[in-house]
């Protein structure tokens, strides 16, 4: 696997930033992500093919925002800029950028104007996916405008200086036939060579955990899902018996999860675990609490406690293997360049600042269905690797307000009706994922013509394929019926449910 001749992904803090450079993997195209203040030389050395300015949160007229050395745009190579990319490309070149009247995010429609080698082969009229406060107004000198939305300058190119920027997002799946777009580039325009692939990942990440565990030995933090269970399987590759699994009975599971969870990875995986009840101990750090970044704190200091415990009773084990994937990563701390932190996830910023042990977090840099693929080239059951995503703090950030033992049982029956119907739909693997929130709104309902004050459930269903960008998955009006009829009169504190139609961005997936 080479690491030069592929593409340099310059990240200014964009949420999509890997997403860009995980799409160029994709293609077997290397792509290696460094900060936008990355100096011209350290990308020289990697001998890429083409950069990619990815975009970002700031304006560019913002005296503090994020910006890139002016020569990376003489290295030589094309560049394509990518919303902030754009707008920064522009800004730098003598082009005009200011905030928009009318913002887009979300689905657009673009018309493409001219011949472009960018947008070569693809239809006169497009869907994109926009996330952008700002727009160029002025294109530089030498730039011709290749594209529109009904409110923005949305694709711009200097052929000559083989210079590209596009004002929406190509890298998600939203967008019609971004992929053929950063094909052109990729291949069309930077004529890369395929030098990457899955097989050289594992490969590469097992001796990597062997160089560095040694004859030491890890702890493996089990959940049940998809990450920690590659992540396990990756280490039991490297390191074998030196790795014990742990899974822990948080109290914030699903129904009957710890039970049926347990069977599956030591019946189906064969995996040797460790089942830990400690329900009651983080039940008590939550009470009282309301604020969603505070449970996701207290529940990932818990976590490392319960885990420190475990390996003390196993012995002297200085590694803790954690399933941590990239959107845990981008939406938790600033990793390769300004990005901001939408939250906390408990097994990233939810950590404390002094750990008794070190991580290892093979899948870091990689995004949910590309895990799957790397579990499916373990060998890992289906059954595993379709399983819908969990967050790490469980049903304690599904339930907003105080998590109390009797607001957790509400809202288990309430979720195990979704998940029940989703399936009996023929849509639990065609959607990522679907789940029930308790809120603390409480509205009239009549039940047996007596009034009935209780709570109410947001539903939410959507599809995506990597978690950083999601879109509400339009149910069939059967399922939603089936779905509210049944809560409402199985559960008995709910009156009241409602369908959550928004997408991401602007909203999360989980809603704390």
């Amino acid at each position: 696997m080479s690491v030069r001749g592929g593409i340099v992904v310059l990240d200014f803090g964009s949420q999509y930033t890997q997403l860009i450079a995980r799409r160029i993997r994709e293609m077997e195209v290397f792509s290696a992500m460094l900060p936008c203040t990355a100096a011209v030389e350290e990308v020289r050395k990697l001998e890429p093919r083409g950069v990619v300015l990815s975009g970002g949160p700031n304006s560019v007229y913002d005296p503090a925002s994020p910006k890139c050395d002016p020569q990376m745009l003489q290295l030589g190579v094309p560049v394509l800029g990518i919303c902030y990319g754009m707008q920064w490309m522009t800004h730098t070149l003598g082009g005009t950028v200011q905030r928009a009247e009318h913002r887009e995010y979300g689905r657009a429609d673009l018309k493409i104007l001219n011949g472009s080698a960018l947008l070569e082969g693809l239809p006169r009229e497009l869907k994109i996916w926009n996330s952008h406060g700002d727009h160029v107004v002025a294109v530089p000198e030498g730039f011709q405008i290749c594209g529109r939305t009904e409110n923005a300058i949305a694709a711009i190119e200097d052929a000559a200086r083989r210079l590209f920027a596009v004002e929406f997002h190509p890298e998600v799946r939203h967008t019609d036939r971004g992929e053929e777009i950063l094909r052109n580039f990729v291949f069309g325009i930077c004529q890369a060579r395929q030098n990457w692939n899955r097989k050289a990942f594992i490969a590469e990440t097992v001796e990597a955990i062997r160089q560095r565990v040694g004859e030491a030995r890890a702890l493996c933090a089990l959940s049940g899902g998809v990450d920690s269970a590659v992540a396990a399987a990756l280490v039991h590759r490297a390191i074998g018996d030196h790795l014990t699994n742990v899974f822990v009975d948080n109290g914030l599971l699903r129904q009957n999860e710890f039970r049926d969870t347990l069977s599956l990875l030591r019946e189906r995986l064969g995996l040797v675990v460790v089942g830990v009840n400690a329900a009651e101990r983080f039940l008590a750090q939550l009470k009282g609490v309301t604020d969603p970044e505070e449970k996701r704190r207290r529940i990932g200091r818990e976590f490392i406690e319960v885990f420190a415990e475990q390996a003390r009773g196993l012995g002297n084990i200085p590694f803790l293997v954690q399933g941590t994937l990239y959107p845990d990563v981008i939406e938790s701390v600033s990793v390769k360049g300004p990005s901001q932190t939408i939250k906390t996830h408990h097994n990233v910023g939810g950590l404390p600042s002094v750990m008794p042990f070190q991580l290892l977090e093979p899948l870091r840099d990689l995004f949910k269905d590309e895990v799957r693929q790397i579990g499916r080239e373990l060998g890992l059951p289906e059954e595993m690797l379709t399983k819908h995503p969990f967050p790490g703090p469980g049903l304690a950030v599904r339930l907003l307000g105080e998590v109390t033992e009797e607001r957790l049982a509400t809202l288990r029956a309430a979720d195990a009706i979704v998940t029940e119907e989703i399936h009996r739909a023929g849509l639990y693997e065609k959607t990522w994922q679907a789940f029930a929130v308790l809120l603390p709104v409480r509205s009239v309902g009549v039940m047996g013509d007596e009034r009935h004050y209780g709570f109410t459930a947001a539903v939410r269903v959507v599809e995506s394929e990597d978690a950083m960008t999601a879109d509400w998955t339009r149910l069939p009006g059967e399922v939603l019926e089936r779905i509210s009829t049944r809560i409402v009169n199985e559960v008995r504190d709910i009156t009241r449910v409602v369908y959550d139609i928004s997408s991401k961005p602007p909203s999360t997936i989980e809603w704390e």
